[in-house]
């Protein structure tokens, strides 16, 4: 895993600085400390920046910026290719000679051969960047399922892009400014959704495209994958049968992790209680000789968060070499550093035990597999069942069932049946993608309550719906498929895989990920839907295609996912830090939003009339990121 940028100058007599690319790069050194290089066209009309953290082939002969022959390509690469050696063998069958055994040398040569149609090739995690001298060119692409990030600047000066958004607000060319009509979405969402960001001026390259920019400033942007669900209107449609499609996902889970034990350092896996990470280990152990080196993070505080018992039986029992970790309160004192490794507010608070899980590991290991995905894949979030069951719901009985709910004592946390019945109550009337939104976000329903009258007056009308303008593959789906269609395209890219990336890169870990194996995802996504959710039992056909692995803990054990009891600790150790930097006279985010609504969450949630645990958290990072963005920049200046 690797740290990419570059810049290609789009005026005649204005080259490139290599201080600007050196610059950049530096900025991304956790991402690769293991080795530095830039590069300059010879006319100095493009420059690429690279830090690596090497995980294939050690040797100086895998560095990047990667050459062909005569250096006429030049590539930068973030990822892993893991049908490299299947590709390399074909590239030397038609005659081309390979200096290193590195997957980024065989991308090379497979763009001398195919161009641009190269990346159709590659089944992996990645983001990507080659420029072609030969015809002045400019190539970014992203994996199928947006792993790897890519960001972007474009404007009539110049072509920009990183890994991250810190090494484009640390050109010195580029001024990066906040978006203030981003805010509304972050509020809504918990992150701003692609291709936007939280800055004017800087986009994503989409999930499994090939942007190519030229040298006047031509931009074609071509889509060589989309994941498509089967329209439900199609009785006539052959699938396997219910045993041949389970042996079948057992196959392919199995080839997915076994394609991910590619590596020259140290690997292990994480593992929660859950079912995922547990299948993941255990087939790691039957394909690996020496005992998996497993890590797990449990919280103090709350039960409901805590898995670490399970877990730890779980690795007795597969024989794995195990380490643990447990997080208290002092965990808030991270917050800046996530802030700055996501470069900018970011709502998920299990990126807390997420960075410390990775931290943990990368004190032995330098790649985890995990178990991220299997929910997105095969229909494990709660919100899926609930999705199916509130079609068939009649809006006054949701009504009737959210009053009545209504009249009892607020839930403990988040996670007790009292508080997911009022969600699924509270949102039940709204259309299926809405729905989705809503049990997922923040501030769906009152976020025009929390901003700021001023902000409100000065942006267009907010669309609820804006995160799902692009989404494609779903006409005629099932409401079982739209809900995952929806989740794939919304919180899968830009809330759990930016998160894996993010706080595994801020320890210079690679994770990967068999469950989003494109062929596995593929394959799943064509199953019936009775095959994923059959009842009130998730990832059915997962459970039972590795019945005879998983621990009969895992297999009964409700689903706690990789939270943290924020509930319990603003109103314990850090109730006074939520007020003090929520409701100080200083606050940056009193400019965006109402201080009189922030005022009201917080006096109701230390009440414990209500819990605004995640709501709290979701401001919290709002407001530490406007605090440090003007540091970031004078650090540049």
């Amino acid at each position: 895993m690797c740290g990419i940028c570059g810049e290609l100058s789009l005026e005649s007599g204005r080259p490139v600085a290599g201080t600007a690319m050196r610059a950049m790069a530096d900025t991304l050194a956790h991402r690769g400390p293991d080795h530095a290089a830039t590069f300059l066209s010879a006319d100095g009309a493009a420059g690429l920046g690279f830090r690596r953290l090497s995980i294939i082939d050690l040797s100086a002969s895998a560095h990047q910026p990667m050459g062909n022959e005569d250096d006429a390509i030049q590539l930068v690469f973030n990822g892993e290719i893991y049908n490299f050696r299947e590709l390399r063998q074909r590239l030397v069958a038609q005659g081309h000679i390979f200096r290193s055994q590195a997957d980024s040398e065989v991308v090379v040569h497979l763009y001398e051969e195919l161009g641009d149609r190269a990346i159709d090739e590659l089944d992996g995690m990645f983001a990507l960047a080659i420029w072609d001298a030969r015809q002045g060119r400019l190539l970014l692409a992203r994996d199928r399922l947006g792993k790897k990030p890519l960001y972007l600047w474009h404007d009539q000066r110049r072509v920009a892009f990183a890994s991250e958004m810190k090494a484009l607000v640390a050109h010195p060319d580029l001024r990066v400014e906040v978006d203030e009509g981003a805010v509304p979405y972050y509020f809504l969402y918990g992150y701003v959704p692609h291709p936007a960001t939280c800055y004017r001026g800087v986009t994503q390259i989409e999930p499994g495209t090939v942007a190519v920019f030229e040298r006047d400033g031509r931009r074609v942007d071509r889509k060589y994958w989309q994941l498509t669900f089967p329209d439900g209107r199609d009785r006539d449609r052959v699938v396997d049968d219910r045993p041949t499609a389970t042996r079948r996902v057992r196959e392919l889970v199995t080839e997915a992790v076994e394609r991910r034990l590619v590596s020259d350092v140290p690997l292990g896996a994480f593992l929660s209680g859950g079912l995922d990470s547990t299948i993941v280990v255990g087939v790691m152990r039957q394909l690996m000789q020496a005992p998996v080196r497993t890590f797990s993070i449990g919280f103090e505080g709350d039960a409901a968060f805590d898995e670490t018992a399970i877990a730890r039986e779980t690795a007795r029992q597969f024989g794995a070499d195990h380490t643990e970790f447990r997080v208290t309160p002092s965990a808030i004192d991270l917050l800046d550093t996530l802030v700055r490794h996501h470069d900018g507010p970011f709502a998920d608070s299990s990126a807390i035990p997420t960075y410390l899980v990775s931290t943990l590991t990368r004190e032995h290991v330098t790649v985890a597999l995990t178990g991220d995905g299997g929910d997105e894949v095969f229909a494990g979030y709660l919100r899926f069942g609930a999705a199916v069951a509130a079609e068939r719901v009649p809006r006054w009985t949701a009504a009737a069932a959210g009053a009545l709910l209504g009249l009892l004592p607020a839930p403990r946390n988040e996670r007790q049946w009292l508080a997911r019945g009022r969600r699924f109550a509270r949102f039940a009337q709204l259309p299926l993608e809405d729905r989705l939104t809503a049990w997922a976000g923040a501030f769906y329903d009152d976020v025009e309550r929390l901003l700021s009258p001023v902000l409100i007056a000065a942006l267009p009308p907010i669309d609820r719906r804006r995160h799902l303008a692009a989404l494609a593959g779903v006409d005629g789906a099932s409401p079982l498929g739209r809900a995952l269609a929806v989740n794939a395209h919304s919180y899968l890219h830009d809330d759990l895989l930016v998160k894996a990336d993010r706080m595994s890169m801020a320890a210079s870990l690679e994770v990967r990920s068999p469950f989003l194996d494109r062929a596995l995802v593929e394959y799943v996504a064509g199953l019936p839907d009775d095959f994923k959710l059959q009842g009130r039992t998730t990832k059915a056909i997962l459970r039972e295609a590795f019945v005879d692995l998983v621990p009969d803990a895992v297999q009964r054990g409700a689903k706690k996912g990789f939270g943290v009891p924020l509930d319990a600790w603003f109103r314990g150790d850090l109730a006074d830090y939520v007020r003090d930097t929520l409701l100080a006279p200083s606050a940056h985010l009193r400019a965006y939003v109402s201080q009189d609504y922030v005022r009201r969450l917080v006096d109701e949630h230390a009440a414990r009339r209500a819990n605004h645990g995640h709501r709290l958290w979701t401001l919290l990072t709002f407001e530490r990121w406007l605090h440090l963005l003007p540091t970031w920049r004078s650090r540049t200046a």
